[in-house]
């Protein structure tokens, strides 16, 4: 319930309740710390207000629960306070880091955790490719004339959501669309077949798939594919990684973390104390295995 009901229905102030929402938080989490032993990570940021304001969010993904939110944005510095809170000694224990590919966490983990593997975000890599295919959306608007143009206006949930997740008015718009142009048909087939790299076991049959995936690009005219392309070799190790069989870590965690803390943000809505925002990410993870 919002603090506002809370405190209606027991006869108490909202800062009364607040309050004391705040101090049993913190006894959750002194009484629940997170575990001495922390061999995978999932490094994100988290906007916390409009605009550029950002909170770097770490996740232990065995235990699969948030376990620090901090920093003032998404730097280096930033991220070395997350390490510096953990010590030397747990820090160097980590043996695996999912984070997407903002330099500054890789950074400041391969220098506070020289053991860890980094493991690129398939979900941050998938949305750098829904960008390209939207890209190519609009310059085909542009492109063609107006009698073509009314199977693209309108269309950008439809060509970006998985097939599964439309209805059957999505389905035959979809189906619509790809039949009316070639170029968008064949940016849709790539970018839906690109998910098959992260099932591989081997780094060589992943390369191979992807040298097959590069393949088809050609002569299709598909720039910004080719550009995500190129992103995908200059950072093919971090995302490879994922082919080690020690390396096979729940991908979705830190996306369904950020769903959550999405749903936190809309039912504190007009609360701007950042640490009250924090401690209910940290505590909500304990309090659905607690209630589970």
């Amino acid at each position: 319930m919002p603090l506002t009901e809370v405190a209606k229905l027991n006869g108490l102030s909202w800062d009364q309740v607040w309050r004391m929402e705040l101090a049993y938080m913190h006894r959750l989490l002194a009484a629940h710390p997170p575990a001495q032993h922390i061999r995978a990570i999932g490094v994100d940021e988290v906007s916390v207000k409009r605009g550029h304001s950002y909170r770097i969010m770490v996740a232990d993904l065995d235990q699969r629960r948030p376990i620090w939110m901090g920093g003032d944005s998404r730097s280096e510095a930033d991220m070395d306070r997350f390490f510096d809170e953990l010590g030397p000694e747990r820090s160097g224990a980590i043996a695996l880091a999912v984070m997407d590919m903002w330099r500054p966490f890789r950074k400041s983990t391969l220098r506070n955790a020289p053991k860890a593997r980094i493991v690129f975000d398939k979900f941050h890599v998938l949305r750098h490719l829904s960008d390209a295919l939207d890209q190519v959306r609009r310059k085909e608007y542009k492109r063609v004339n107006g009698k073509e143009r009314k199977f693209i206006k309108g269309q950008r949930y439809t060509l970006l959501s998985h097939k599964a997740n439309l209805d059957l008015k999505g389905r035959r718009s979809l189906s619509l669309l790809l039949k009316a142009n070639k170029r968008l048909n064949t940016a849709y087939v790539l970018k839906e077949s690109f998910g098959q790299l992260w099932d591989y076991n081997n780094p060589t049959w992943a390369r191979k798939f992807f040298e097959n995936w590069k393949a088809r690009l050609k002569w299709q005219r598909l720039k910004p594919f080719e550009q995500f392309a190129a992103m995908i070799e200059r950072h093919w190790d971090g995302i490879v990684s994922y082919c080690h069989p020690d390396n096979k870590v729940s991908l979705g965690f830190m996306e369904g973390l950020n769903n959550k803390i999405r749903v936190i943000q809309r039912r504190a809505y007009g609360i701007k104390n950042t640490e009250y925002l924090r401690l209910k990410v940290l505590t909500s993870f304990i309090e659905d295995d607690l209630n589970g």
